[in-house]
């Protein structure tokens, strides 16, 4: 599709009630049916991430799960959802928040299921849609769900032809070139990122980690330990760094704030103790830490770091919220690493399997990149 000679400034924008461009129907469910590793169907519920999606379930599951976890039960046709709609959350803190869902769904009451009216909807038209939708979010609340007749009679501006009618084709060309633009970005940094990996491609038949021998380490052998410090909610300042706390996502980044205090530092590990314990991240960029976490100093390089990283992460399953993972365990925690001939750990390798691995993926997502800006 050509892209239409328009610029911002330019447009003609309207006000529409969201029931004239959508069909805004009502979630499902007030109690979540169970979830498990091998559902194929999303869960919808109200979150700020990870598409609005909470879970899988199965179609066998959703059949046998009322609405309200006992009493009557419904047919699945009025629990299960059509895809190619956005989806608009009407609850909670990640009230206002929209995605775009391509495949059938089953979701809580506290989601809008949005179909479109008067055109087909695809992702870029949904992309536009969904930015003008969350402007709305700042005018609700807790106390001012957005529930579906509310969110019916909620107001809209979208930009329209001379005539008067949504332009759908001026949103899905903006959108299509914009994610163009957004690629061929995306595609640069990735080969200055190939570029950046010193890498011998002539050694990498020798970089076979099945065939190395292992061995156990305490981390207090391999690296230094300190205790976080907390900023509290009432003393962040907004600002630019890093401020690690005890997430399980987000490489543990909790917050940015201005604050600094002795535990700003780069080149470490962060090891949640408490929260999601158990979860480590590396930290290239200089960072505060909170006494939710701890901080492992390895003085070694980004690759070696990660490593580390994820081999810490591997034993979090015997640490909880009764259990935490504080200095004194941590210290004995041991993990394994591949040693060299007089069963150390082989640093030399860790970094070349890493860079190996980094190699492999970045040009993975290279070759997808290139076949989407042809």
């Amino acid at each position: 599709m050509k892209m239409i000679n328009k610029d911002f400034l330019d447009l003609i924008w309207k006000e529409f009630y969201f029931d004239q461009i959508f069909e805004v129907e009502n979630g499902f469910y007030n109690k979540k049916p169970e979830c498990s590793n091998s559902g194929r169907i999303p869960f919808l519920g109200a979150t700020s991430s990870d598409n609005g999606i909470t879970g899988f379930s199965s179609l066998e599951i959703i059949e046998k799960a009322s609405k309200n976890g006992h009493g009557k039960n419904h047919s699945l046709e009025e629990k299960i959802f059509e895809g190619n709609c956005i989806t608009v959350t009407n609850n909670g803190t990640s009230m206002g928040y929209a995605y775009y869902q391509k495949n059938e769904f089953t979701c809580s009451h506290d989601i809008n299921p949005l179909y479109l009216k008067d055109h087909e909807l695809n992702r870029y038209i949904a992309s536009f849609l969904i930015v003008l939708i969350e402007k709305q979010k700042i005018r609700f609340e807790y106390s001012r769900k957005w529930r579906p007749e509310r969110m019916k009679k909620s107001k809209i501006l979208i930009p329209v032809t001379d005539e008067g009618i949504p332009d759908w084709i001026f949103m899905e060309s903006y959108m299509k070139e914009k994610e163009k633009f957004l690629l061929r970005k995306y595609k640069s940094y990735l080969e200055e990122k190939l570029n950046q990996i010193n890498i011998n491609k002539g050694e990498w038949d020798g970089i076979d980690i099945s065939s190395k021998k292992w061995s156990e380490f305490f981390i207090s052998d391999i690296g230094e330990i300190d205790s976080g410090k907390d900023i509290y909610a009432t003393e962040r300042l907004k600002g630019d760094i890093p401020y690690i706390t005890a997430k399980s996502k987000d490489n543990g980044v909790g917050h940015f704030i201005r604050n600094e205090n002795n535990t700003l530092e780069s080149n470490c590990i962060s090891v949640n103790r408490n929260g999601s314990v158990g979860y480590a991240f590396y930290h290239p960029y200089k960072a505060l830490y909170s006494n939710d976490c701890r901080k492992i100093r390895l003085n070694r390089n980004k690759h070696i770091s990660l490593f580390i990283a994820n081999q810490i992460t591997s034993q979090r399953g015997k640490y909880g919220y009764g259990y935490k993972m504080g200095t004194g365990r941590l210290k004995r925690q041991k993990i394994m690493l591949p040693i060299d001939d007089n069963n150390n750990p082989d640093w030399e390798f860790i970094e070349s399997y890493m860079k190996k691995l980094e190699y492999e993926k970045i040009s993975k997502y290279l070759n997808y990149i290139e076949n989407r800006v042809k």
